[in-house]
């Protein structure tokens, strides 16, 4: 009886061992888009999209992996990623786009500030 609640106590902390050991990768990225006056801007449309050159003559086209979202009244739009990458971002309301690049490191969140003029 003693073997068992022994080895249950062992199994125990070898789980938690393990559980505790996993390491966040996921890659978050918050787009906060802001007037020229540094105000929050919501509704506004943000896609994040990777370029990649193929053939020969090299020829850009988008890549695979892309997202979109709106901005909500904070001005901030989130997106989550499994793998680390860079992106482009571009946001825009009614005719006026702004641009930018943001890098995504695995297990972190970055914030990339964008003002729409």
């Amino acid at each position: 009886m003693k073997n068992y609640f022994t080895s249950i106590i062992a199994f125990g902390f070898v789980t938690i061992f393990f559980i505790g050991c996993q390491k966040k990768t996921d890659c978050q990225a918050n787009i906060i888009c802001n007037d020229a006056q540094g105000k929050p801007m919501s509704n506004v449309e943000v896609r994040l999209f990777a370029n990649v050159k193929t053939g020969t003559p090299p020829v850009t086209r988008t890549g695979d992996v892309k997202a979109s979202g709106t901005t909500d009244q904070n001005g901030k739009v989130s997106f989550i990623f499994k793998l680390p990458a860079i992106f482009d971002v571009t946001a825009s309301v009614g005719t006026t786009t702004a641009t930018t690049l943001i890098k995504l490191e695995e297990g972190k969140t970055t914030d990339k500030v964008l003002e729409i003029k």
